[in-house]
């Protein structure tokens, strides 16, 4: 593939000012195991970073703690200085232990050096979109969405955005400033949050599905995903992509991977059109 097969997606503006075509790209596969350390080839996650922007992907999800910092640092080498379109947008609030180890932390403090941090390791001077990776219980929301208000009222952060929350923690979130996209587990074997997927519809909010290629029982052979996808002469995975692209205009998926065959695979949905009735089929076989 030569062409930017990504623009196939369609575009989505995020927060009013920021177009991406809507099938997007996530980092978290680049580091090693229990995405902890360095990425098992660097080079070549290197060469999956700057075959996604040929393939015209220009949304790219990233999160200080994938690595923590590998996958930033290599988003910097692999990338920088950055085309004046491709939108990068990560997140603070999550803290790591160790291989698999995940702690949201939220004071103030600790977000405002997460930013710093961050805008250092991606040779960045402002962040497009920054979005809190987890609620910490143990700090007011009003407290930790104040601090990325503030960091925004400085110029470090463009937009703002949550991750993993349920509808009531975006209305308070709301309160303190404005939310522009909501980062999700959910794909088409994982629908739990529809109602948050349907606020960010009626909001205008991007809503970035993590975690979209999961299918599970769907791809068996003989099942709905497999005999749909050799329909199309394509891969289960292009399948669940192009119904999430199908579901809703506000989607923007960003599957992951640290191989330039898989990452090629995966733009390649962007091509692909379910029918109405090949949508509800499968949408009624979880």
């Amino acid at each position: 593939m030569t062409e930017a097969v990504a623009a196939a997606s369609g575009e989505f503006t995020i927060g009013g000012d920021l177009t991406v075509r809507r099938l997007g790209y996530g980092t978290m596969q680049l580091p090693g195991p229990g995405v902890w350390g360095e990425s098992r080839d660097p080079d070549e996650a290197v060469r999956v970073l700057r075959r996604a922007v040929e393939l015209g992907v220009n949304f790219i999800d990233t999160a200080d703690a994938y690595g923590p910092f590998t996958a930033d640092l290599l988003l910097k080498k692999a990338l920088h200085p950055y085309a004046d379109d491709l939108v990068i947008a990560t997140k603070a609030g999550f803290t790591r232990q160790g291989p698999g180890a995940w702690s949201p932390v939220g004071r103030p403090a600790y977000l405002r050096q997460a930013v710093e941090l961050s805008l250092r390791h991606l040779g960045l001077e402002r962040i497009d979109l920054l979005q809190l990776h987890r609620i910490d219980p143990e700090v007011p929301v009003a407290d930790q969405v104040g601090e990325l208000a503030a960091l925004q009222s400085e110029g470090k952060i463009r937009h703002i955005g949550l991750s993993q929350v349920s509808v009531d923690e975006l209305e308070e979130a709301a309160k303190t400033a404005t939310i522009v996209s909501v980062q999700n587990l959910y794909n088409l074997s994982q629908r739990d949050d529809e109602p948050v997927l349907e606020y960010a519809e009626k909001n205008n909010l991007a809503f970035i599905p993590w975690f979209p290629l999961a299918t599970g029982e769907l791809a068996k052979p003989g099942g709905p995903l497999d005999a749909i996808a050799k329909q199309h002469q394509a891969s289960p995975s292009q399948l669940a992509l192009a119904w999430l692209l199908k579901r809703s205009p506000v989607v923007l998926p960003i599957p992951g991977t640290s191989s330039v065959a898989h990452l090629e695979d995966n733009v390649a949905a962007a091509k692909l059109e379910l029918t109405d009735e090949e949508f509800a089929k499968l949408t009624a076989a979880v």
